[in-house]
């Protein structure tokens, strides 16, 4: 399918006074010599940016402001082919109800595309979106309704190339592993993606599954059953967590976490988390515990630990240093993010909201990049909801300045994958907490695909 431009019909005859004098008044308006612009092609493009704000559970305001700040950035440098972008944000609420009614929004506000968003109510969202022909670019991949629908159009391989890599990543590390994620929907399929992961190399059995409540202030119940189930026996009381196993590397002040980078095979017990938001919740009460347990390998995701959480829990010596976290992108002090940090810096602001190294602020800069690339590509074409659609759907590669492979939604670049065929991108980079800050574990990201292409969900 291609996205070329439909012949414009033939302009009638003037034939009555009445039209000629609205013609002389049209082109009275225009420029000299420059012919007659329809209103159409003067008005913004209009796209929507939707995530959660202010709940109890997962908040992304970073991502609708990211959005906001590219479209200024654009704007101040011409717009997109000298039309201004234009971005609608919307609070999905981390609610089912409020997110129908910014699908309902993006309809009302004629948005060709929703663009670098983040929901946990695809189910809701993308039937609503797919009946007005809106396509929807760059979610956090958090569903299967954003890899299934063929008016998604991913930008990563969302929460199951993250989780499924952070099982590969931890597979030549340990012996027993405890997989802490949310008690919802979407987290009971987090178990399978972790396994299957875990699967690909190393001797260690499947995770032992804690679900944890989404929104709980503590988890005192959850770490103890995953230190447990990792085989992490708490010491005796007054004893020094120094003494409760082998020196695997730890230096001080990382709360005990295991660092075995160098490791060859497996080597311990482990704990992964993936709770959002409330991972951060989750250290707070496993930290506690660790006191006086024996040595432990912590792992997450992007997403789940970030640069900030770090930094908050101490930097070179927070509890999380040495830790294992798996990223859709490159670190975030790389180069390829250069341009993302000046154009938030001169377009935000000073909008604290926005983390550069926040991996949904990342998304969404991917998204809007992939967007311009493409808008500017249909110069001279309709721009409408369904030509977006038909152009997404034509594109060839799509550079994100090496921040992910070059993008591209036909058919022969789809994973192929039963349960998530509309990834493109089954790339992921293995980082580690070294000195306080998050850096590439691994030269160069690894292709999850085929663990993704053997899992099947439902």
């Amino acid at each position: 399918m291609t996205a070329s431009r439909e012949p414009r019909a033939p302009r009638p005859r003037l034939r009555t006074a009445v039209s000629a004098a609205l013609a002389v008044a049209a082109v009275g308006t225009s420029l000299t010599g420059c012919g007659t612009l329809s209103a159409a092609e003067n008005d913004p493009i209009t796209v929507m940016t939707l995530a959660p704000i202010d709940t109890k559970a997962t908040n992304m305001p970073g991502m609708t402001a990211t959005a906001t700040a590219y479209a200024r950035w654009v704007n101040a440098n011409g717009g997109i082919n000298g039309r201004e972008l234009k971005v609608v944000t919307c609070n999905e609420g981390n609610d089912g109800v409020q997110a129908a009614g910014c699908a309902r929004k993006a309809r009302e506000v004629g948005a060709v595309a929703v663009v670098g968003s983040y929901t946990t109510h695809a189910r809701t969202i993308m039937p609503a979106l797919e009946l007005h022909g809106i396509p929807y670019l760059g979610g956090y991949g958090l569903t299967e309704e954003e890899f299934s629908s063929p008016l998604s159009y991913p930008v990563n391989g969302g929460q199951p190339a993250l989780v499924a890599g952070s099982g590969r990543q931890l597979a030549e590390l340990c012996d027993e592993v405890a997989l802490v994620r949310p008690d919802t929907i979407a987290g009971d399929e987090l178990p399978g993606l972790f396994n299957a992961g875990l699967a690909t190399r190393g001797e260690a059995g499947p995770a032992v599954d804690v679900p944890a409540p989404e929104d709980s202030a503590e988890y005192t119940r959850e770490a103890r059953t995953a230190l447990r189930a990792a085989g992490v026996p708490e010491a005796s009381e007054g004893a020094e967590a120094s003494d409760a196993g082998p020196d695997t590397g730890t230096g001080p002040g990382n709360g005990g976490f295991s660092t075995i980078a160098d490791s060859d095979g497996a080597d311990g017990a482990c704990v992964a988390a993936a709770l959002g938001g409330r991972t951060g919740t989750f250290i707070d009460s496993f930290s506690r515990l660790r006191e006086t347990s024996a040595e432990v390998t912590f792992a997450s995701v992007l997403g789940s630990v970030e640069q900030s959480l770090v930094n908050r829990t101490g930097g070179a010596d927070s509890m999380l240093e040495g830790s294992y976290v798996t990223s859709w992108y490159p670190a975030s002090q790389e180069p390829v993010w250069d341009e993302m940090r000046a154009a938030t810096t001169e377009h935000a602001f000073g909008d604290n909201r926005i983390d550069t190294a926040d991996p949904g602020v990342q998304t969404t800069w991917v998204a809007y990049t992939v967007l311009r690339s493409v808008l500017e590509d249909m110069e001279g074409q309709e721009i409408t909801h369904r030509t977006v659609h038909q152009a997404l759907d034509a594109t060839g590669p799509v550079s994100t300045g090496g921040i992910t492979p070059d993008l591209s939604w036909q058919y022969e670049d789809l994973l192929g994958s039963p349960s998530y065929p509309r990834i493109v991108n089954s790339m992921v980079n293995f980082q580690q907490v070294r000195d306080g800050q998050l850096v590439a574990a691994r030269q160069n990201p690894v292709d999850i695909g085929r663990t993704l292409n053997q899992i099947t969900v439902g």
